[in-house]
């Protein structure tokens, strides 16, 4: 049973279960494929709490971290469609609403801000 967004460890879960999906996946697998998952896993958990459970300390750019990047809109929608999907799969209620909404905006300033730098 589904059951709403509530902890840390949901955080965890949604975050190891949305990348394992992101590594088998061919359009987004290539901009994951050097990535140190030891390091980048905490700071996507940190990120999602901060943004869902109002954890506070967060103050990387993810803007930024993406700028030089050749992402495109198909990334963006793919990466938008799992997460989505990872959410649909695992949680229910107002949290796992908000967080749909908040990886739209996410991934929508992100593309925004590239294709206008």
């Amino acid at each position: 049973m589904q059951h709403e967004i509530t902890t840390k460890e949901d955080i965890e879960n949604l975050v190891d279960v949305f990348y394992g999906k992101v590594m088998k996946d061919e359009v987004l697998a290539p901009f994951f494929k050097y990535l140190d998952f030891g390091k980048h896993i905490p700071k996507m958990v940190h990120f999602w709490s901060f943004v869902l459970l109002d954890e506070a300390g967060y103050t990387t750019n993810v803007t930024e971290k993406h700028l030089k990047m050749p992402l495109k809109k198909e990334h963006f929608d793919r990466w938008i469609a799992l997460f989505q999907e990872t959410i649909d799969e695992l949680f229910e209620g107002e949290k796992a609403e908000q967080a749909k909404q908040r990886a739209i905006l996410v991934g929508w300033t992100i593309q925004h801000k590239i294709e206008n730098q």
